[in-house]
């Protein structure tokens, strides 16, 4: 299965128009690089602590051997990026994501995951997407049809899990967005939210069902515990996760879970967990909310995490699938892994699933502009909304000799501004842009080509013109 992963949700914002595969996730980065390092975090709790997580310390989560990057990894063995990718992600387990409305299939194929987890002594993580009108119609819109398909399905769904233990992420996003509901539609759904995590407890009382806390740039602590209580956390759910897809620091997110634990009294029963796939460095600066550069992954998954109120770190979006911006949403880019892997701090402590002898490249390939070199360049601007836009570059090799390292320069003819790249790094002086390699991507053979894209500001309408690649000049075509 290949569900749809969804991307970064707004932190107060309004979602571009439906149909966009665009959004924004806003966050306040401190003490990056912290979730990384595995550093256990603890804040101060506004109000009494919590008891002890209800996760054995040495809980070992699933790891499915057909998630998109063990299937890259196991098919690409002579790449070079394949030993990092291999180490600090696919070595990982990262939540299994139900997010296609197969009502006649979904028991079954809860149940091939839950076999294949008890089979091998781990716990799956399952994120359940389907809420109506998820996502209020943004970049990730679908689910059931109505409550009442949601309800059965949520119950057919729960056939699935069997007697064993299992981590149930339900339904990101759909307390802290309800921006597109009336006050009624609202009360619905979190009743509904209710029925759902009583229902999944009812099958598999093994079971732990987390709600949607938002995230520490979102809701304050007081409204989202609100919210909560009215979707049943007290009565029906194990807690709250918080973080999913985004990218705040694991220390602002143990304290904001912390903080909504305190709002809703500190029940005994109830703990919190945190999604830091991406979140090694923090926020992206200025706010950059679709696969923006420079991100990294965070604290490996753990039940073990020195916080009796924080039952686990989780992977619930898998690093590496885009979130729409660098490819179709959910689709896994190895340029992207390879990226977040990079910039984290250091390997996992356990071995990896798939070990690798093969070292990661240490060096970048000198910059060499041979004589007479001759390129071709395509820009497409591949979406734009008012005010911001995203392009995606090819750059082709049309002479009879190897580039190693390449540096593309254009003039912007208007008022464009990059905010982030993929698969290149970019500076900007005024109009004038300049694009180099990332050393994995550093040689265009002759006739081959390179691509990368990124995100900006101001116009998309008009393009530049003319390129160099290493100081010749390229046709556009």
């Amino acid at each position: 299965m290949t569900p749809l992963i969804r991307t970064p949700h707004p932190a107060g914002a309004a979602a571009p128009a439906r149909g966009s595969r665009l959004r924004r996730a806003m966050a306040i980065g401190l003490a990056a690089g912290l979730a990384a390092a595995g550093i256990a975090l603890s804040t101060k709790v506004t109000a009494g602590a919590a008891v002890q997580g209800s996760l054995p310390a040495g809980t070992q989560f699933y790891k499915d051997p057909n998630s998109q990057v063990a299937r890259w990894v196991a098919a690409n063995p002579g790449d070079s990026r394949q030993p990092v990718i291999s180490r600090r992600i696919a070595s990982q387990p990262q939540a299994i994501w139900f997010s296609n409305y197969r009502p006649s299939t979904v028991t079954n194929d809860v149940k091939a995951v839950t076999t294949a987890a008890a089979a091998a002594g781990q716990v799956p993580v399952l994120a359940v997407y389907e809420i109506p009108n998820r996502d209020c119609g943004g970049a990730s819109a679908g689910g059931a049809p109505d409550l009442a398909s949601y309800d059965t399905w949520v119950r057919n769904f729960a056939a699935g899990l069997g007697s064993g233990q299992s981590i149930i992420i339900l339904e990101p996003d759909s307390i802290a967005l309800t921006t597109c509901l009336s006050a009624q539609q609202q009360a619905d759904r979190f009743a509904s939210l209710s029925r759902a995590a009583a229902a999944i407890h009812a099958a598999s009382p093994n079971a732990k069902v987390y709600l949607d806390g938002g995230h520490s740039a979102w809701n304050s602590a007081s409204e989202q515990a609100g919210r909560l209580r009215s979707a049943g956390i007290l009565t029906n759910a194990d807690g709250l996760f918080t973080n999913v897809s985004n990218f705040n620091t694991t220390a602002n997110e143990v304290n904001f879970a912390k903080n909504v634990l305190a709002a809703l009294g500190n029940p005994a029963n109830l703990h919190a967990v945190v999604d830091t796939s991406r979140n090694g460095n923090g926020p992206a600066p200025g706010g950059a909310w679709c696969d923006p550069s420079g991100r990294a992954i965070g604290n490996y998954p753990t039940a073990n995490t020195g916080d009796p109120a924080i039952d686990a770190f989780l992977w619930v979006k898998p690093p590496g699938e885009a979130d729409g911006c660098a490819g179709a949403a959910g689709t896994f880019l190895p340029d992207v892994a390879y990226a977040l892997a990079s910039a984290g701090s250091s390997d996992p402590t356990t071995s990896p699933t798939t070990p690798s002898t093969t070292p990661p490249p240490t060096t970048t390939p000198p910059t060499t502009p041979p004589a007479g070199a001759a390129c071709s360049v395509s820009y497409k601007v591949s979406n734009a909304w008012s005010g911001g836009f995203t392009a995606d570059v090819t750059v082709r090799n049309t002479g009879g000799g190897s580039v190693n390292g390449w540096s593309l320069k254009w003039t912007f003819p208007a008022d464009q501004k990059i905010t982030s790249a993929w698969n290149a790094k970019t500076t900007q002086s005024g109009a004038t842009v300049t694009a180099t390699d990332l050393g994995y991507n550093g040689t265009i053979p002759a006739g081959g080509s390179t691509g990368f894209g990124f995100q900006g500001t101001g116009s998309g309408t008009t393009s530049p013109t003319a390129f160099t690649l290493n100081g010749a000049a390229c046709t556009v075509s």
